[in-house]
């Protein structure tokens, strides 16, 4: 993923100095160097990698740590600190209705956006309208519909017109006030005269509260470039930055993009519509240095379609009534939250660096068989597992495509859960406290 290897590195600084018996000249020499390195081979420009650098020596040499602080600790916070600084600043960003204007060149991303933008002001309960206003691609205009019917959002386009700005303006006359109106722009292979005036006419006629630039991280330095540029023609509100979790380094793109003057927004994840991140550079930073994302991961519990499953589920697990179909709803909760390896790297300490990527792998294919026989069994024997022998196992595993073995590995699994979960909430006064817990409906700590 883009950055794991700058994290991985920063990572290790930082574990270096946790390490270290006390802060010298020579430790201190040791660590800007291999911030330097880090930064560098994350396509972060030289500069302002030099730059950071300097901050980071200038500060641990004349500042002095507050009382009761160690001086490694207040090392970890300057080189934290620092980092998030070339990140640029954070910006609000209110899940009020609003008109959205996405700018981009081709292949960036820009229509995938528009969709990932529509669902995730569905989730926020914001009415929300698509308008394909790129009259010169069809095919963009058929990728757009096709996202609309997913997030099960509405849906403009006319074929027939070729003036975008009269496209946008027959959609604000069609949709009510209190609707999100995303336009999904024509993009160039290129910054040009033609797409910078069209782009001006659609903003005229749109009058939008935001103009986002979408940008793929792969484009690396030259992101700033593309960044600038867009926003001194047309004034961009912020940007969204695509495929963060491709292969390439992301370091440039983000740095450069962030001292441009365009404040990055959000983060493309992932392909799927749900994989768009708010971008916060104080979490960003957390996450990146494996200090984990608390915030997030609770956000990501808030966003689960059927919390009234998960938390019966949950409270099931607890009084030792936890039946095969809880356990299926606490899979499809996960699933829905995403990849292992992602919720790990909300959690302090946690992150796929801690552990291996095969066993990540291993442990999200295990989820994936799980879910495949659970799905082949009958509504009783979701209700009572212990129904399960015989000739039934064998036919769930045909079932699922699974052999016997998964099958009685999933119920082993199962009742070892169902048990060891009965035993700890055995205890009078920890139960107490896990039902008020789940009264005042927070998770268990």
């Amino acid at each position: 993923m883009v950055l794991d290897s700058l994290g991985k590195s920063l990572r290790g600084v930082l574990q270096k100095i946790a390490r270290s018996s006390n802060v010298d000249e020579a430790l201190l020499a040791e660590v800007v160097r291999d911030i330097q390195r880090a930064l560098l081979q994350a396509d972060v420009n030289v500069q302002l990698a030099l730059d950071l650098t300097k901050r980071v020596r200038k500060r641990a040499t004349e500042e002095r740590p507050p009382a009761g602080a160690s001086v490694r600790d207040f090392l970890i916070r300057i080189i934290y600190e620092e980092i998030r600084s070339i990140l640029g600043t954070e910006r609000t960003f209110d899940n009020r209705p609003r008109k959205i204007l996405l700018a981009g060149l081709y292949g960036q991303g820009k229509t995938t956006t528009a969709g990932k933008l529509a669902r995730y002001y569905q989730k926020k309960g914001v009415r929300s309208a698509l308008v394909a206003a790129d009259v010169h691609r069809p095919a963009a205009i058929d990728q757009l519909e096709q996202l609309s019917k997913k997030v099960g959002c509405d849906f403009y386009a006319n074929r027939g017109e070729r003036r975008a700005e009269q496209i946008v303006r027959e959609a604000l006359a069609r949709f009510p006030p209190h609707t999100t109106i995303i336009v999904d722009s024509a993009g160039r292979s290129g910054i040009d005269a033609e797409l910078i005036a069209e782009l001006k006419r659609v903003r005229e006629a749109l009058q939008p509260d935001d103009t986002l630039l979408v940008l793929d991280a792969a484009m690396g330095q030259s992101a700033g470039r593309s960044a600038q540029a867009f926003h001194e023609a047309v004034g961009l509100t912020g940007v969204v930055l695509t495929k963060i979790d491709g292969s390439a380094k992301g370091g440039g793109a983000l740095s450069a993009v962030a001292v441009s003057g365009a404040p990055i927004l959000f983060l493309g994840t992932g392909e799927h519509l749900d994989e768009l991140e708010r971008f916060e550079p104080t979490r960003f930073v957390s996450r990146l240095l494996g200090m984990g994302d608390i915030q997030t991961l609770l956000e990501r519990f808030e966003e689960l379609t059927d919390k009234e499953e998960a938390k019966n589920a949950a409270e099931h697990l607890m009084s030792g009534k936890f039946s095969l179909r809880d356990m299926r709803a606490q899979i499809d909760s996960l699933g829905e939250m995403g990849p292992v390896s992602k919720l790990l790297s909300f959690i302090p300490g946690m992150g796929s660096q801690q552990i291996p990527a095969g066993q990540l792998e291993e442990t999200q294919a295990r989820l994936r068989r799980f879910r495949a026989i659970l799905d082949s069994m009958t509504p009783e024997e979701l209700d009572d597992g212990h129904l399960i022998k015989g000739d039934r196992i064998h036919r769930i595993a045909r079932g699922s495509g699974q052999r016997s073995q998964e099958v009685r590995g999933l119920l082993k699994y199962w009742e070892t859960t169902r048990k060891a979960a009965h035993g700890i909430t055995s205890n009078r006064k920890l139960r107490r406290q896990l039902e008020r817990q789940f009264a005042q409906g927070s998770p268990p700590a």
